[in-house]
């Protein structure tokens, strides 16, 4: 029987945490969906991830509310995935702050990607006619700014391709925590589509480089500790390796993606089949790696038609 495609038989709410992972920092985390992030400063706040629609966004409101009466003034994204930044609208934050090469990647494909992940998380638009359009940066930058929330100074670094070409991560130094996004994973299959795998395990190496006493990741719980942090990043290189490897040495002989997709079912089922959304990443990653085996630096923008036609191949 065919698999239901991407996470379209996903529809069952995930309980949602809400961790705090240093002094007035906190993780937003939902049993494997999306995570957000809350850093409280003297006279501010500001909110790591939008979530997907407006409906959600709330969601991340409310537990704020819970813990600070603080207004939001900022909004960081950590990249451009729709299930990330269209849930903008709803925080009124006046700025909203994204990597330069994230910003061209929204106008280079953010509409189609917008369609794209629309067909494979229902659940997660839902709610989704309250969506203003894309959500556009009125900061940009490149390799790093610092933004003050009173004395409290919040660090956004372009450390290196992985998850995606525009990546940020936000260190907080003073409780020396930091939010990656989806370059890091807890018990969550990493999404490679749009990704860079010869890079990603440097950009792991600049983040391990902090020592950081906290982590809250793009997906899964919140890591509280550095032997947590440690074994996150252990466990998210070895995911992205374990794709790579087995899909590399396919492209190598002039394999086919069929084959590239069986070696890595091969080396991968076993340690992570269990991992949320594993089934749904698993067909993206190996066809991301077998382009960039192949020589195709850029990921190939992803369309709803696209998806539906590579899903056919490998998961049909």
């Amino acid at each position: 029987m065919a698999k239901a495609f991407a996470s379209q038989g996903d529809l069952t709410e995930k309980t949602i945490s809400f961790t705090e992972v240093g002094d007035g920092l906190w993780a937003f985390t939902a049993a494997g969906d999306p995570n957000s992030g809350v850093i409280i400063g003297d006279d501010s706040v500001m909110i790591v991830e939008a979530q997907a629609t407006p409906r959600l966004a709330r969601k991340v409101i409310e537990k704020v509310r819970e813990v600070t009466d603080k207004p939001i003034t900022h909004l960081a994204l950590t990249h451009y995935h729709a299930v990330r930044v269209l849930g903008a609208s709803a925080y009124g934050a006046r700025e909203i702050l994204m990597s330069d090469k994230a910003r061209a990647m929204v106008a280079e494909r953010g509409a189609e990607d917008w369609a794209s992940e629309f067909g494979r998380f229902p659940r997660l638009f839902q709610g989704h006619e309250e969506i203003t359009g894309l959500t556009w940066p009125t900061t940009t930058f490149s390799g790093r700014m610092s933004v003050y929330l009173g004395k409290r100074r919040v660090d956004l670094m372009h450390l290196g391709r992985a998850h995606t070409a525009g990546d940020v991560v936000i260190h907080v130094p003073d409780q020396n925590v930091m939010f990656t996004g989806d370059i890091v994973e807890y018990h969550s299959a990493c999404y490679c589509g749009d990704g860079h795998f010869a890079d990603w395990g440097r950009t792991l190496d600049a983040i391990n480089g902090f020592d950081v006493d906290a982590i809250a990741p793009g997906r899964g719980d919140a890591l509280v500790g550095k032997d947590m942090v440690g074994k996150a990043i252990a466990a998210t290189r070895d995911f992205v390796d374990s794709t790579w490897r087995p899909v590399a040495r396919v492209a190598a002989r002039g394999g086919s993606l069929k084959e590239a997709w069986d070696a890595v079912r091969a080396e991968c089922d076993p340690k992570f089949s269990d991992y949320a959304i594993y089934e749904h990443c698993l067909p993206f990653n190996v066809a991301r790696a077998h382009d960039e085996a192949r020589g195709i630096d850029t990921p190939r923008i992803w369309t709803a038609e696209r998806d539906q036609e590579m899903w056919q191949a490998l998961q049909g």
